[in-house]
């Protein structure tokens, strides 16, 4: 394959800087066909023995998305506990779920079960499967940001509880539950670093041996 022109690799750079994890929503609606075309990157997606093992759940229902609301807040509010004096403080601070202005709520998991691959590269580390629905996960990504659209992985949730809500198969795992929808507004700087909660490190540090 011919490498890519420099104007392509330059703004595919550029792409990988404004990728942000976006937690402040406009509420406007995504259009169908552009979402669709965010989940369809999916089907582009490498995966371990081809096995393809992600499974999509949009998830609309009013009620469920309720659910999965307080599930975050009630997760959230555990995570407090973990925390004290200044840092809890910052952490209590902080908004980490655009849950309640993201017009799309989208539900990734892991089928560990699943027959396709025949179990070509999982049979010895079954993880990963996992690892190939967060590389397809991240490819989403930036076709999303690419349009303009921004993306919020909700890390904080009691998982097994979010499974049951939405009634998934026991051989299937949460991996990420996304938020998807028009960003108030961009940066690229991480905003956990804007606030002072971390630093990006400045160096890559990697070993010989």
């Amino acid at each position: 394959m011919d490498a890519f022109s420099k104007d392509f690799r330059d703004q595919f750079q550029t792409l990988l800087a404004w990728r942000r994890d976006v937690r402040r929503f406009r509420a406007d609606p995504v259009d169908e066909a552009l979402l669709m075309q965010c989940l369809d990157t999916f089907r582009l997606a490498p995966s371990v023995g081809l096995s393809e093992p992600w499974r999509i759940i949009r998830v609309r229902s009013a009620g469920l998305r309720a659910k999965a609301i307080q599930n975050y807040q009630t997760a959230n509010a555990r995570a407090l506990d973990g925390y004290a004096g200044d840092q809890a403080e910052r952490y209590a601070g902080l908004k980490l779920s655009g849950m309640q202005e993201a017009p799309e709520h989208i539900a990734i998991f892991c089928d560990d079960a699943t027959s396709k691959g025949s179990g070509l590269g999982a049979t010895t580390m079954p993880e990963m499967r996992r690892y190939s629905v967060v590389g397809a996960i991240n490819l989403m990504w930036l076709v999303a940001r690419a349009h303009g659209l921004g993306v919020g992985w909700v890390s904080i949730l009691d998982a097994p509880a979010l499974c049951r809500d939405l009634a998934t198969p026991k051989d299937w795992s949460l991996v990420a539950y996304l938020c998807i929808g028009w960003p108030e507004t961009s940066s690229d700087t991480p905003e956990l670093e804007t606030v002072g909660w971390e630093t990006r490190q400045s160096t890559l540090h990697i070993e010989e041996r």
